[in-house]
């Protein structure tokens, strides 16, 4: 799940509460590309008896094409990692700054300094294109963030702009670094099924079979792809927010999708498994 660190729309508190009122007693945040709201959802958890995963999920890119891989359990004191996030950030805030540039030429000018000025606000948050909809929305050049994103902003559109970044098995190897286990995510919405063994033998250990963007079909073939690479399974809802803060219309809604109590059980001994 994601907070205001990221691209979430409920802070900390807000998302504890959320997760305490369904009746959820273990759960991750997985801000992208920053840890900042994890010290604050662990305290918030522990007052209400419930467990927190630390976690965080990092835009990796491979072929031009976002990666995301999911970290667990890493120390969110990290040296290299914390440096890595603070450059990662930097490339979000350039990325987001020539999105803008794209769009003022198509014709669908925003102002993104107060979408630049609310992260630097906050200390160790992050900045991405879902900001960008809800300012092209703001501005009248979109009816939804949905919307923004299938005629502006996604792949193939006047605002798109190719991430740049380290590849899926260097995220993987800081991940293990950290202390942590690297699980790729939502491969159904990556869409890359052919790279996930060359991923694996880069250092991926677990795929996110559980997913809200994932039908029953799907989940059946990412389990039975871990299975056969010997992979753990990770999985949840992957909830951002209740106003489609989303690039994508899906049913992310707190404890809709969960990771059953024996995959939570493997995907933790694995990582126990890995050298320290």
């Amino acid at each position: 799940m994601h907070t205001t660190a990221s691209d979430g729309r409920c802070s900390p508190g807000e998302l504890v509460a959320r997760v305490a009122a369904a009746g959820v007693t273990t759960f991750a945040v997985t801000d992208h590309d920053t840890v900042a709201s994890l010290p604050a959802a662990r305290a918030l958890a522990a007052d209400r008896g419930l467990t927190l995963v630390p976690g965080i999920e990092i835009t990796a890119v491979h072929e031009a094409r976002d990666v995301h891989v999911l970290g667990y359990w890493c120390d969110e004191t990290s040296a290299d990692l914390l440096a890595f996030l603070e450059a990662q950030r930097a490339r979000r805030v350039d990325r987001v700054e020539r999105i803008a540039h794209a769009l003022a030429k198509a014709g669908a000018p925003v102002d993104v300094r107060p979408v630049l000025d609310d992260a630097l606000a906050r200390p160790g948050a992050a900045v991405g294109r879902p900001a960008l909809a809800r300012a092209l929305v703001a501005a009248g050049h979109a009816a939804s963030v949905q919307d923004a994103f299938d005629r502006l902003l996604g792949r193939g559109q006047p605002g798109y702009v190719a991430r740049v970044g380290v590849p899926p098995g260097e995220v993987a190897a800081l991940v293990h670094a950290a202390g942590g286990i690297a699980a790729l995510a939502h491969p159904g919405v990556t869409g890359r099924d052919d790279m996930i063994e060359a991923w694996t033998a880069d250092g991926i250990d677990a795929l996110e079979a559980f997913h809200s963007d994932h039908d029953a079909v799907a989940q059946a073939r990412y389990l039975a792809a871990a299975e056969l690479l010997g992979l753990a399974v990770s999985g949840g809802s992957d909830f951002h927010g209740d106003d489609g803060s989303t690039a994508r219309v899906s049913p992310r809604r707190v404890g809709g999708v969960s990771l059953p109590a024996d995959r939570f059980e493997r995907l933790r001994a694995a990582r126990q498994r890995r050298p320290s």
